[in-house]
């Protein structure tokens, strides 16, 4: 009977070693499992008859080749899950040209026409003040006077308050020390695909990333036949 010697065991040992770390590639898990069945056919050939590996060692081998294999589909699976996400957004968004929504921001773009919007309180509040600074730095506060928590609907005038076109950045201070969000409705004209995900052109705020949307819905139609 042919006895294998310590010094090629040793270098048999070495050999597949490396073998292993080059077969373990994770973005190859579909070849993986088969890899390591002939890595592990191989060194079972190459062992010492009389030092035999633990058949334990084999099992745990097995099983963290499985779970590289497994994350790997779990990744594979995710990836296609957001790519999915991402298309059900840009198909809702385009959905919502010509609609009404309402928009969390920090910015107003004001023309000519009046703007809506709201502000939700959590607490009672003496006096509300929304501020308005346009690109110079010049305030305007508007005073909103008292009011109690829910939602408190404000209207913006632009020519009534003398505020001239442009961007202006906005934010409501109250008495009660809280900092609410402002919401603002307008309708969407158009949607435009970015790496981020859909943008949505909103009258009134300008452009809009598609989770900024707190509110929207389809415009009841009147005089249906």
């Amino acid at each position: 009977m042919a006895v294998v010697s310590n010094d090629n065991q040793n270098s048999n040992a070495y050999g597949i070693d490396e073998a292993v770390k080059q077969a373990v590639n994770v973005s190859d898990a579909a070849q993986l499992e088969n890899n390591f069945l002939t890595l592990m056919v191989a060194q079972i050939q190459n062992q010492d008859p009389t030092k035999p590996v633990d058949s334990t060692e084999f099992l745990n081998q097995f099983a963290a080749m499985s779970q590289v294999k497994s994350l790997e589909n779990m990744a594979s699976l995710s990836k296609s899950n957001l790519v999915l996400l991402d298309n059900l957004q840009t198909l809702t968004a385009a959905g919502l040209v010509g609609q009404e929504v309402k928009v969390a921001t920090e910015q107003l773009e004001l023309g000519e026409d009046a703007i809506n919007g709201e502000i939700n309180l959590e607490h009672a509040a003496g006096k509300l003040t929304l501020t308005l600074t346009d690109s110079n730095g010049v305030k305007k506060d508007i005073d909103l006077g008292s009011q109690a928590p829910g939602r408190v609907p404000f209207a913006l005038d632009p020519q009534a308050l003398g505020l001239a076109p442009g961007r202006y950045q906005v934010e409501v201070n109250s008495d009660s020390g809280e900092y609410p969000k402002v919401e603002v409705a307008g309708r969407v004209t158009q949607v435009r695909v970015s790496a981020e995900g859909p943008v949505l052109d909103v009258i009134g705020v300008g452009s809009v990333p598609f989770y900024n949307i707190t509110e929207f819905g389809q415009t009841q139609t009147a005089g249906l036949l």
